[in-house]
């Protein structure tokens, strides 16, 4: 079974398991104190031409999204977000288990608009009984979506500004941010992130890592005490260095881009070999996560020598479904793919 369902199948890149390795007798502080998280934060800091970052490190994407935003909402606030948002809908009501509320907003395409967010606030506020209701305290948003779709810089601008009027922290989702900063078309860096937005997070994990995201945060508000709630969420890891190594090899020069390419130019070649065979997508996504709208026939047909996601139903004879690469997808095996679509 060749997989495709997901882009953290496979452990880490090679280069990250020899340093760990290399680094294993080493004697380091913990809790990410050490040497190799403060060269990490170094690289970082550079890549998003921002010396004043704040950069920590966690384990896993769930843990940073509720560390972050509990964090910064206070007990009467919830989080704005698109209603296919990985908060709203995939990560088991972990928001709502600190006691704040995901307020959503309808999408099709995985992102919300400035206009959406202003009417939200503009309701709100607008309602004489306000203070009954759940106040909007920060606004959610993943880039690249979870539907594969991507933030111009200028959708991103008309975001960052509607939030500071508001006085609503714009929060980034990064688990897959690699694949979104690399896409055709994409017009985003990291510096333009640390500029536009209060918080983001690196995706490690799904991103060459055995496991780990880099925590940014720019607003200086929102910085104070952060490694108290990383504490407090058990996201605190003692043997903090091996998450700083990690981030040190991917960003002391070009892997992080390199290892992103790649997997983005596997997913184009799947793209274009459903597209060329007459199928359509769910979504326009230039990322590593593709979406087909396929028979059911030819579902059960590949379904026996690949694994992919179910998406949803279109109707009675078609779904949606995700195919996924990843930094360590092969070659051969979506050359294999593309030719078994060609003969179905």
């Amino acid at each position: 079974m060749i997989r495709f369902e997901n882009d953290y199948a496979e452990g880490a890149h090679p280069r990250i398991l020899q340093r760990l390795i290399d680094t294993n007798e080493e004697q380091s502080p913990g809790y990410g104190m050490d040497e190799h998280c403060a060269k990490a934060r170094e690289y970082i800091r550079k890549a998003c031409d921002r010396e004043n970052a704040d950069v920590h490190f966690l384990v896993g994407g769930t843990q940073t999204n509720t560390t972050i935003i509990s964090s910064i909402l206070r007990p009467h606030q919830g989080a704005v977000a698109a209603i296919t948002g990985h908060i709203a809908d995939h990560e088991t009501g972990a928001i709502e288990a600190t006691g704040h509320k995901v307020l959503t907003l309808p999408s099709d395409n995985g992102k919300i608009k400035a206009g959406q967010v202003k009417e939200l606030y503009d309701a709100h506020w607008n309602d004489a009984a306000h203070e009954h209701m759940v106040q909007p305290g920060l606004v959610y948003i993943s880039h690249p979506t979870e539907n594969g779709t991507t933030y111009s810089k200028s959708e991103l601008e008309e975001l960052s500004k509607v939030c500071r009027e508001c006085d609503l922290p714009l929060f980034i989702d990064g688990a897959r941010l690699g694949y979104g900063l690399v896409s055709e078309g994409s017009d985003l860096s990291l510096a333009d992130l640390a500029k536009l937005c209060d918080v983001f997070y690196i995706g490690g994990t799904k991103l060459g890592a055995m496991f780990g995201e880099a925590v940014v945060i720019m607003n200086d508000h929102l910085k104070k005490d952060f490694r108290y709630m990383i504490k407090q969420k058990g996201g605190m890891l003692a043997k903090g260095r091996l998450l700083g190594i990690q981030f040190e090899t991917l960003f002391e020069d070009s892997l992080y881009y390199d290892i992103s390419k790649h997997a983005v130019e596997m997913a184009m070649m799947i793209r274009e070999a459903f597209v060329d065979k007459g199928y359509s997508l769910r979504y326009d996504s230039k990322t590593n996560q593709q979406f087909p709208i396929l028979p059911h026939e030819v579902l059960s047909k590949l379904g026996e020598k690949y694994s992919f996601s179910y998406w949803g139903k279109v109707d009675d004879g078609k779904s949606v479904v995700r195919f996924c690469t990843s930094w360590a997808t092969k070659k051969e095996n979506v050359e294999r793919l593309i030719e078994d679509i060609r003969n179905l």
